[in-house]
């Protein structure tokens, strides 16, 4: 596949998966999600390739995320659509995870949402001095999916807390600090590492794989979330958003004031379901318990405010001046955060 919105492609002894969208940042689509998957599991039956590569076109992103004006317009139609693409969004998580051939994802520039769960289940993930990773969907009226409340909570100490529940954006040593990605490659050298992996034997091993990405790569720099470690784990390591507000509150310095400031933007719900999946995930045997429990929540967002008020604001009107409902942390009660937790109808088959 030449054209349209994802480049599908075998070269040497590399299936290359190329995301097509770049004037939508590669958000993506319904077709996009079913294209990948069909070439992940041709790549996988076909004995000639050894690894996969997926990466994006233009220079600004690999993936903004799953394209949230049309999961909007479906929401407000009534139609499935969402539904139906957050179910083979997830499916593609789970099938990434697992995946039985060597898979290099190469994030750079922003990759945020649903671009994370293309990148950070992968077994090889590259980011360069571009990269601006982020889960921001609590600034959208919604909450981390794609498997996130599996791959947040295990990063070092509250750092996937912090990531969860701010949505602020990071860089390359942070996502490499944060355990979603592996290497760091100067952008200038991507082609390079296309180029090495499609020149390698067939049969060659994730570790052949690693040697050529290792050769490629270069020291990431000093990680701010590693520098602000011990604020992170002292305000986040609270189990309600009101204590972590307060312990932020408590905090000198301006990584602290910050991070609060922020949090105060972000809608209620999304803050106090984020935190109880995140915490959920933490308990949790496997990522497709998490995918499980994230399809059930975004479900019920189809019937939140705060999921068509956050989008409004973020992509329709452009306004950066979202109305949340309720408006406050402590306006959003108990019941309100179990509603978001029921299981999803039909469950998620994976």
């Amino acid at each position: 596949m030449q054209d349209g919105e994802v480049i599908i492609e075998r070269r040497g002894t590399a299936g290359v998966i190329r995301l097509n969208r770049p004037r939508a940042l590669n958000s993506l689509t319904l077709p996009m999600i079913r294209a990948i998957t069909e070439a992940l599991h041709d790549f996988a039956r076909d004995s000639e390739v050894a690894s996969v590569v997926a990466t994006g076109e233009g220079e600004r992103g690999f993936c903004a995320g799953g394209d949230i004006r049309a999961l909007h317009e479906s929401a407000r139609a009534g139609d499935g659509l969402a539904g139906t693409f957050w179910r083979e969004e997830f499916r593609l998580n789970h099938l990434i995870a697992s995946y039985p051939k060597p898979y290099v994802v190469l994030m750079d520039g922003i990759t945020m949402g649903g671009g994370v769960g293309l990148s950070s289940h992968g077994r090889h993930r590259i980011v360069t001095e571009r990269t601006r990773l982020a889960m921001p969907e609590t600034g959208i009226g919604y909450v981390p999916d794609v498997g996130a409340t599996w791959l947040l909570p295990r990063a070092p100490g509250e750092a996937g807390t912090w990531l969860g529940l701010t949505g602020l954006d990071i860089g390359a040593a942070d996502a490499i600090h944060a355990g979603l990605a592996d290497l760091h490659t100067a952008s200038s050298r991507l082609s390079e590492v296309i180029d090495a992996l499609c020149a390698l034997p067939r049969g060659s091993s994730s570790g052949d794989v690693d040697a050529v990405l290792q050769a490629l790569s270069e020291p990431q720099g000093e990680s701010r979330l590693r520098q602000n470690a011990a604020v992170i784990d002292r305000a986040f390591g609270f189990d309600s958003v009101e204590e972590i507000l307060a312990a932020l509150a408590g905090e000198e310095g301006e990584f602290a004031a910050e991070t609060r400031r922020v949090m105060l933007t972000r809608s209620p719900t999304s803050l106090k379901l984020a935190l109880r999946l995140l915490r959920a995930g933490r308990r949790s045997a496997s990522l497709a318990e998490c995918l499980g429990r994230e399809l059930g929540a975004c479900l019920q967002m189809l019937d939140n405010p705060d999921f068509f008020e956050g989008i409004r604001a973020a992509v329709i009107d452009k306004d950066r001046n979202p109305q949340w409902s309720p408006a406050t942390v402590e306006a959003v009660g108990a019941e309100t955060v179990e509603h978001f937790l029921k299981p999803a109808e039909p469950p998620l088959s994976l």
